[in-house]
């Protein structure tokens, strides 16, 4: 449910508002704007007289929200939320491109290719410390190692990380991650969600291989329920009967989630196509449909990479394809 105060509402009178509303167990999330006051209604609204709250002086119109996910719904929420990451701004109209490569392999590997997407452009780099791998002999990453290294990289850069994180108890490890990323495996690792979200630290939630925009923004939910509303959501290819790419990217994703949710909505092309050449036009194309921001990714000699080296741009390739975009920013502006 969500009541709309009128233009004009003082300060004492919204707090009076919500301590009655909190009287009866109900949690409000509060969204002003220019104009309007929004106040959104958490728990059982059953208890709440729709004719009563309407009647008050300075309720404008009350409506009950159906769909299940209720802080990361734009009806509680109209205007875009930004997610700050140090000076990198993301959603509401700033975009950001993030990049660096599948895997944390070297010191030498990761400062030399965060070097360079930076040269490029990029204002956030990625790496992945903890490798989910679908065979158990495949290499799983760094893992505590890996973060110190992207430590390096950043101190080296000054870009802000984003890494993966699969397990609760690895927790601890990020306490100076900037972004953690939560990827499609676990997404609906609700126990790992609700842990997350006692935090402030921004999450970047990627949608699963076979799940729904509702199911995607129920997981973003999760993580917003106990506390942390900075979820950045990340469309990363659905599985479907196609096998020419690695999964099929959905770029309705874009104007969708956007027209449902609040929250910015970054595309991942490298793992949606898995091929090299079908990655630069899919980053254009997302650029194009409005996405807040792509996650691309690079290596500086992919024929050798650990993980992945078939969809890595090189960072020849990465500096094309950030001038293209720049492109499109500006003809769509």
């Amino acid at each position: 449910m969500i009541a709309v105060l009128k233009h004009g509402t003082t300060p004492d009178q919204t707090q009076h508002l919500i301590d009655w509303l909190k009287r009866m167990n109900l949690d409000v999330h509060v969204s002003e704007g220019q104009e309007i006051t929004i106040l959104g209604l958490i728990g059982d609204t059953s208890r709440v007289d729709m004719e009563l709250l309407k009647s008050l002086e300075i309720v404008e119109t009350v409506k009950r929200v159906s769909e299940p996910f209720k802080q990361a719904n734009r009806k509680f929420h109209p205007k875009d939320t930004i997610i700050e990451v140090g000076n990198v701004r993301i959603g509401g109209g700033y975009f950001a491109v993030i990049a660096g490569p599948c895997s944390v392999e070297s010191e030498e590997q990761i400062i030399e290719v965060a070097t360079a997407v930076k040269e490029s452009g990029a204002e956030i780099l990625r790496g992945g410390a903890f490798k989910p791998r679908t065979s158990p002999y495949a290499f799983q990453g760094m893992k505590g190692e890996g973060i110190k290294l992207l430590l390096k990289a950043k101190k080296a850069t000054g870009l802000p990380i984003i890494t993966e994180l699969m397990n609760i108890n690895d927790l601890d490890l990020f306490a100076d991650v900037d972004i953690i990323q939560i990827g499609a495996r676990n997404m609906q690792n609700f126990d790992l969600l609700k842990e997350i979200g006692k935090s402030k630290t921004p999450v970047l939630l990627k949608r699963g291989l076979a799940n729904t925009f509702q199911e995607l923004l129920m997981s973003a939910e999760y993580i917003m329920s106990e506390g942390n509303e900075n979820v950045i959501l990340c469309e990363r290819g659905i599985r479907t009967f196609e096998t020419y790419t690695r999964n099929t990217l959905d770029l309705s994703a874009v104007p969708a989630l956007h027209e449902l949710s609040h929250l910015p909505v970054v595309i991942d092309p490298s793992h949606a196509t898995g091929k090299i050449k079908l990655i630069p036009s899919m980053a254009v194309a997302a650029t194009a449909a409005g996405a807040d921001g792509i996650m691309v990714e690079v290596h500086n000699n992919p024929a050798c990479a650990l993980c992945d080296g078939a969809q890595s741009l090189t960072p020849a390739q990465f500096d094309d394809l950030n001038r293209r975009i720049r492109r499109v920013r500006e003809a769509i502006l």
